[in-house]
C-alpha cells in the first residue's frame, strides 16, 4: 500500500493518560492504507531520491507523519493445503516528534499503533481477521532497528538485518488464529519510484519512501480453530513512510504484489481517480529471476476487471479477479482470489486478500501467487 500515501482512514484509540486522557479520532474509514490527511506543520516530507540504510530504515522514522511495515504471503502444507497470511504494523503520529524535556509521564506519546493480522484458509473458505490498536506508551508498541523489532502488543516482526539481508520471525495470535513464521530473503529489496522516491501527486512531498522484500522465503506453523499446521511459501514486506495526502480527485487504488513462477516478482498499483481512470500517478516495479529492475507507469499496465464480489458484511462491491497485461515486460495474466470473501471490516475498511493467476510471459507460460489490496472502494 504499498501502495498508498495518505488517507482518509480511520482508527479510534481509546487511551487513559496520567497527564492526558484523551480519545483522539481520525476521520472516518475508507480503508486506504496509510494514516493521515493533510499535512501539519513540521512533519517531514518525502520531496528527493535517497539511499536506503539499514538497518536502520527498517526501523521507524517518527518524524514523518505515518508509516508502516507490510507482510503478506501464500503458504501451503506438505500435502498442498493453501494458507494465505496478512501481519502489518502502521504508525501514525499527531504531532511531530517533541525536543527532549524531563517530567513527562511514560503514559505519554504522540505516537498512535494499529496492527492487522489475518488468514485465509482456502480449503475451508474461511477469512478471519483480527486487530491490536494502542499507543506507543509503556512500552506497548513500537519498531526499533538494531536489533531489529516491530510489535504491537502481542504481535511482533523480531530479528536481523545483515549486509542488506533480512531474516525475520513473525508471531502473532489471537482467540483462534496463530502465525509463527521465520522469514528470510533470498533477493536484494527494491527500491520503488526513483530510488526509493514513490510519487503519488503534483505536490511537492506528495510521496513516499518505499521498499520492497519482495522475496521472502517462508516457514513455520500456523493454527485455525486450535489446529496446527506446518506450513512453507513465499512471502512480500513492504515499507513506506511519508506525510501526504491523497491528490484532489484520488478515491483509492488498487494494488497487486505478485511472485511469478518464472523467479520475477510484480508490483504495481493503479491510483483510481473519482472517475473511475487511473491516474498518471500509477506505477510499480518488476523484477525478473536475474535482478533486472524495470519501472512501470501508468501506460505500462492495463488493468481489466472480470469478475465482482459484494461483502453481504458492509455491502461494498469490489473487483476480485482482474487481466493484467504489461507489454513492456511480457506479461499476460488472469488473477483471481483464493476465495471471494477476504475484506477487513475492523477500524479499517478494505479488501486484501490471497490471489493465483496463470498466463505467459517473456519465456513462456507462467503462474503466480500474491496479494491483491482493494482500498477506497
Amino acid at each position: 500500500m504499498r501502495r498508498g500515501w495518505c488517507v482518509a482512514l480511520t482508527f479510534t484509540v481509546l487511551v487513559a493518560c496520567t497527564d492526558a486522557a484523551r480519545a483522539p479520532t481520525l476521520p472516518a474509514s475508507t480503508g486506504l492504507r496509510l494514516l493521515g490527511g493533510e499535512t501539519a506543520d513540521g512533519f517531514a516530507r518525502a520531496t528527493a531520491p535517497q539511499d536506503f540504510v539499514f538497518p536502520a530504515d527498517h526501523g521507524s522514522h517518527p518524524e514523518y507523519r505515518t508509516e508502516w511495515w507490510y507482510f503478506t504471503g501464500n503458504l501451503a502444507t506438505e500435502n498442498g493445503r493453501h494458507f494465505g497470511f496478512e501481519l502489518t504494523f502502521f504508525r501514525y503520529a499527531l504531532a511531530p516528534p517533541p525536543a527532549p524535556r524531563t517530567g513527562v509521564s511514560s503514559w505519554r506519546s504522540e505516537q498512535l499503533w494499529m496492527a492487522h493480522f489475518a488468514l485465509t484458509d482456502s480449503a475451508n473458505g474461511r477469512f478471519t481477521a483480527r486487530e491490536r490498536l494502542t499507543r506507543a506508551a509503556l512500552g506497548l508498541a513500537g519498531a526499533e532497528a538494531d536489533p531489529l523489532r516491530i510489535w504491537v502488543k502481542d504481535w511482533s516482526a523480531v530479528g536481523d538485518a545483515v549486509n542488506g539481508g533480512l531474516s525475520l520471525r513473525l508471531d502473532a495470535r489471537d482467540e483462534d488464529i496463530a502465525l509463527k513464521l521465520n522469514l528470510a530473503s533470498t533477493v536484494p529489496y527494491v527500491a520503488q519510484g526513483e530510488r526509493g522516491l514513490d510519487t503519488k501527486g503534483a505536490g511537492r512531498g506528495n510521496a513516499s519512501y518505499y521498499y520492497s522484500m519482495p522475496r521472502l522465503e517462508a516457514q513455520g506453523e500456523l493454527s485455525v480453530d486450535g489446529e496446527s499446521f506446518a506450513v512453507s511459501g513465499l512471502a512480500w514486506l513492504d515499507r513506506e513512510w511519508s506525510t501526504s495526502s491523497l491528490e484532489p480527485g484520488t478515491v483509492g487504488w488498487d494494488w497487486f504484489a505478485l511472485h511469478l513462477s518464472d523467479g520475477g516478482s510484480l508490483m504495481f498499483y493503479r491510483l483510481r481517480t473519482t472517475d473511475g481512470a487511473a491516474s498518471p500517478f500509477s506505477g510499480g516495479t518488476i523484477v525478473s529471476a536475474e535482478g533486472v529492475r524495470t519501472r512501470l507507469a501508468v501506460d505500462d499496465v492495463t488493468l481489466t476487471p472480470l469478475d465482482y464480489w459484494t461483502s453481504d458484511a458492509t455491502s461494498v462491491r469490489y473487483p476480485v479477479a482482474w487481466r493484467l497485461v504489461a507489454p513492456k515486460a511480457g506479461i499476460a495474466l488472469e488473477i483471481e482470489p483464493y476465495i471471494a470473501n477476504q475484506e477487513l471490516d475492523l477500524s479499517v475498511r478494505y479488501w486484501e486478500g490471497a490471489v493465483r493467476g496463470q498466463g505467459s510471459g517473456p519465456g513462456g507460460p507462467i503462474t503466480a501467487q500474491g496479494y491483491l489490496e482493494l482500498a477506497g472502494y
